[in-house]
C-alpha cells in the first residue's frame, strides 16, 4: 500500500474527522479562527489522526468518540508545531509561510494555546478517564521533550542517548497515545493496548529520525521547509552526533562549531562529511530497527485492512523523500 491507499482505508471516517475539526475551529474571535483554519488546512500529512483511526480498526470499531479523539490528536500536534515554530524562529513549514512569519509569534502562541484548550473540551466530551489520563501526561511528556531540546542547541556535546530522549518526548509520544487511546476507547485488554502503543512509538522513532536524515539528504522543494534548518538552529541531531564521533579530529571540529555557532556557512562541507562517515545509513538503519520492531507488535491482531494499512506506515516513514 502506498500512502494514498493507506488514507482510502479509512476515507469515509477521515471525513467525519475533518467535519469534526472544521466544526471545533469556531471562535467568537475572527483571528483565532483565521490562523488556527491556516495552520489546520496547510497540507500536512495528518498521520497522527490516520493512526488514531487505523488503530481504532484494528483493535474493534470505529465511532464517534474515535473521530472526537482524532480531532484531539491532531490538535494537540499542531500547537506543538504552532509554539515550535516561534521558538525556532522558523519562516516556512509545509511549502508556506508559518503563522508565526505571517501574524507575528504573540498570536501563533495564543492560537496554539487556544487549540489545546479545545482538545481538552473534547477530551471532556469523549468521557474516558483512562485517555484523558494519558493524554495529559502525554502534552506534559511533549513539552519537557521541546524544553530537553532547547537545553542541547549549540551543544555539541550532547550524545545519542540524550537525542534519543529527545526524540520520544517531542514526536514518538503522541504517536504512541494516538494509537495507544484508540485501543482505550474499544475497551481492548491491556495486552493488546500495550502493542498498540509500542506500536505508535516505534513507528514515531522511525518517523523522526528519517525527518533528521533529510535535513541532510532531502530536497527543500519535496519537504516544503528548507534543508539545513536544524544546522541553522543549532540542534545536534543524530546524522551529526555520528558523524562526529567517526570523522577526522578536523572534521568533527568543524562540527562542534557549526553547532555552536549556528547557520548554514558550513552546510556543504559538513553534508558532504556526514555521507563520507556513513552516517546517513546509520540512522536510516535505526529508523528501519524501529519500524521493525513496531510491525512486530501487530502480530496477533486479526489480518484486515486495517492491519495491512499500519504495516504499510511502517513502511512508507522509512521510505519517504518529504
Amino acid at each position: 500500500m502506498d500512502q494514498k491507499a493507506v488514507f482510502a482505508t479509512v476515507s469515509q471516517e477521515f471525513e467525519a474527522v475533518n467535519q469534526t475539526i472544521l466544526s471545533q475551529l469556531e471562535s467568537r474571535v475572527p483571528l483565532v479562527e483565521k490562523i488556527a483554519d491556516y495552520i489546520i488546512s496547510s497540507g500536512g500529512k495528518r498521520l497522527r489522526p490516520l493512526l488514531t483511526l487505523l488503530a481504532a480498526g484494528v483493535s474493534g470499531d470505529i465511532n464517534k468518540q474515535h473521530y472526537q479523539l482524532a480531532t484531539v490528536i491532531e490538535f494537540l500536534h499542531t500547537a506543538t508545531l504552532l509554539h515550535d515554530d516561534v521558538v525556532d524562529t522558523s519562516d516556512l513549514r509545509r511549502g508556506r509561510q508559518t503563522a508565526n512569519a505571517r501574524w507575528g509569534n504573540a498570536p501563533s502562541v495564543l492560537v496554539g494555546d487556544f487549540l489545546y484548550a479545545r482538545a481538552f473540551e473534547l477530551l471532556v466530551d469523549i468521557g474516558a478517564m483512562p485517555v484523558m489520563n494519558r493524554l495529559a501526561v502525554a502534552t506534559r511528556i511533549i513539552a519537557e521533550g521541546e524544553v530537553m531540546q532547547l537545553m542541547n542547541i549549540r551543544n555539541p556535546k550532547a550524545t545519542e542517548d540524550q537525542y534519543m530522549d529527545v526524540i520520544r518526548g517531542k514526536t514518538a509520544i503522541l504517536f504512541q497515545a494516538s494509537s495507544e487511546t484508540a485501543a482505550l476507547i474499544n475497551n481492548r485488554p491491556a495486552a493488546d493496548t500495550e502493542k498498540l502503543a509500542s506500536y505508535g512509538l516505534n513507528l514515531g522513532l522511525a518517523f523522526q529520525l528519517i525527518d533528521d536524515v533529510l535535513d541532510y539528504d532531502g530536497d527543500t522543494e519535496k519537504l516544503g521547509k528548507n534543508v539545513g534548518d536544524d544546522l541553522a538552529e543549532g540542534k545536534p541531531t543524530l546524522p551529526l552526533i555520528h558523524a562526529m564521533r567517526h570523522a577526522s579530529a578536523d572534521e568533527a571540529q568543524l562540527i562542534r562549531q557549526a553547532i555552536r555557532k549556528g547557520g548554514l556557512d558550513q552546510l556543504d562541507a559538513i553534508t558532504d562529511i556526514v555521507h563520507r562517515c556513513g552516517s546517513i545509513d546509520y540512522v536510516r538503519d535505526k529508523a528501519i530497527a524501529h519500524a521493525t520492531a513496531a510491525r512486530q507488535q501487530l502480530d496477533g491482531f486479526k489480518d484486515s485492512v486495517y492491519k495491512t494499512a499500519l504495516i504499510s506506515l511502517t513502511e512508507i516513514a522509512v521510505q519517504r523523500d518529504t
